[in-house]
């Protein structure tokens, strides 16, 4: 099951979060599907026949605020997609909240990183496969 459709995030400065967001999504394998004024698109709109999809939109907001009790997680398809996610977000304005690695009280095989974009909204990255085995995997 795919809980969430569409979610949108809320920033006070697009012009910060635009390198944040456009290098943290690409980092997971997701699209820039538009750039507008007071408004930034990733993914994919779920459409008839295919329901999959997820979308996310990171608005433009003057009121935007944090907090602690809210955050997304996004999906990743590996362990280095997780650490790719947090240089990616390091790299671009983001704040560590949580290097990558394994929160075994979540369960044995759960690697996550997590992080706050430059307007303090958390966000993660979780990959719930065991450790790979290829040579490539640090």
């Amino acid at each position: 099951m795919h809980l969430l459709d569409h979610v949108s995030i809320a920033v006070s400065d697009l012009a910060a979060a635009r390198p944040f967001y456009d290098s943290i999504m690409a980092s997971l394998g997701c699209e820039k599907v538009y750039e507008r004024p007071a408004a930034l698109g990733y993914g994919a709109r779920c459409r008839p026949g295919n329901a999959l999809d997820s979308y996310l939109t990171v608005y433009l907001s003057p009121g935007a605020t944090t907090d602690d009790k809210r955050h997304w997680c996004f999906k990743a398809s590996s362990q280095a997609q997780v650490r790719t996610f947090h240089a990616a977000a390091i790299a671009n304005g983001g704040s560590d909240d949580g290097p990558p690695g394994l929160r075994a009280h979540y369960h044995a095989h759960y690697y996550a990183a997590f992080v706050r974009d430059p307007q303090g909204n958390r966000l993660e990255a979780v990959c719930h496969l065991a450790e790979e085995s290829s040579p490539t995997a640090a």
